[in-house]
């Protein structure tokens, strides 16, 4: 299953938390325990669900998840940011956004693999995301993921040194975590090594 998440395809007309944005999640899932899987956005969503519900999921694969921020003054900066990037976006347009996001250095070794034909163009909606569930909206979820008992595999790309780090303590916090850095990889690894991130999931999966 691939679900679209609030403010991004046919969900674009949603609006919720990442709280609210598990619930719904929750939902749409079957009721026998699956394996979820999140890249970024979708790997925070992904936490949110496994400390809601983690008697409903047999794994969680991450890719560049972030458990939040700590300091609560650098919260209120990032949400701050967040709110700009929101309002510029309305004003620019999804296309012209999309190309000012994968300049960043984050996707600098993405190249070709970078897909700018996106299901997600509707600027109110994904504006809305930002404000509703972006970073600086998340609560620092370390304490309550050194609780979780769902095994966890969280990835990032070599290149992508933040995340690489806050994969290993994300995988250090949780009580069955393992950690895989992706060479040749920035912040989209699953995009610029597909088959060895797929290969890492199945290998994974098979001793979980």
């Amino acid at each position: 299953m691939t679900l679209d998440l609030p403010g991004h395809g046919d969900a674009a007309d949603l609006r919720a938390s990442l709280p609210e944005t598990a619930a719904l999640v929750l939902e749409a899932l079957p009721l026998e325990p699956v394996v979820l899987g999140g890249y970024s956005f979708g790997a925070r969503v992904a936490l949110h669900v496994a400390l809601r519900a983690p008697e409903r999921l047999r794994a969680l694969v991450l890719v560049g998840a972030s458990r939040g921020i700590l300091d609560d003054e650098e919260r209120s900066e990032r949400r701050r940011r967040d709110e700009a990037l929101a309002a510029h976006l309305e004003v620019v347009g999804t296309q012209v956004f999309l190309t000012e996001w994968l300049s960043q250095p984050l996707f600098a070794t993405l190249g070709s693999r970078a897909d700018t034909t996106t299901r997600s163009t509707n600027a109110t909606g994904l504006a809305n995301s930002l404000r509703s569930a972006g970073t600086g909206t998340q609560a620092w979820l370390g304490d309550a993921l050194a609780e979780l008992e769902v095994a966890t595999l969280a990835m990032a790309g070599e290149l992508d040194t933040k995340f690489v780090a806050e994969a290993r303590a994300l995988a250090a916090t949780v009580r069955h975590g393992t950690a895989v850095t992706i060479p040749g990889a920035g912040h989209a690894a699953h995009l610029e090594q597909p088959e060895l991130v797929a290969r890492t999931i199945e290998e994974f999966l098979a001793s979980a």
